[in-house]
């Protein structure tokens, strides 16, 4: 067998897939489950609270915690994506809360995965919401805040 040559290029792009599509909107959706799940989750423990050891109530129960904990998760890649490529230092000019922002938007994903907290998904919906008017703002476009739920 032959040895084929390879030319060696450099590339280099500003993330890891170099599509330049971002939006906040998929953190948004993802966030918007585990608000979801986690009313859920509270409104079925209260309505089965004599019968929560029924094979439908565990099998439900743990359908919406699963779901939640894999929004939360898709929610945090998301807004990492946004965090680590997306913004650039010179946004930080106009959005000196960026850092904290996406800081405490992290957490409170983690923090969604572990419990069932309708404050802290209501956190976690109001960084999104932060989030969301940072990165239109720089983009010089004002998009309004619009929920699917």
């Amino acid at each position: 067998m032959e040895d084929t040559p390879f030319t060696l290029i450099e590339a280099s792009a500003h993330c890891d897939g170099p599509c330049g599509v971002y939006d906040p909107a998929s953190a948004r959706v993802a966030g918007e489950a585990v608000q979801s799940m986690t009313k859920k989750m509270l409104a079925l423990a209260e309505n089965h609270a004599e019968n929560s050891s029924s094979a439908t109530y565990l099998n439900t129960m743990s359908r919406y915690a699963s779901i939640k904990e894999e929004e939360a998760q898709k929610c945090k890649d998301e807004l990492l994506v946004l965090w680590t490529d997306f913004f650039k230092p010179m946004h930080l000019e106009a959005h000196p809360e960026l850092h904290t922002t996406f800081w405490n938007a992290a957490k409170l994903c983690s923090a969604c995965k572990v419990e069932v907290s309708t404050q802290h998904a209501q956190e976690l919906m109001d960084a999104i919401e932060a989030i969301h008017h940072m990165f239109w703002s720089v983009k010089g476009r004002e998009v309004p805040w619009i929920r699917a739920s």
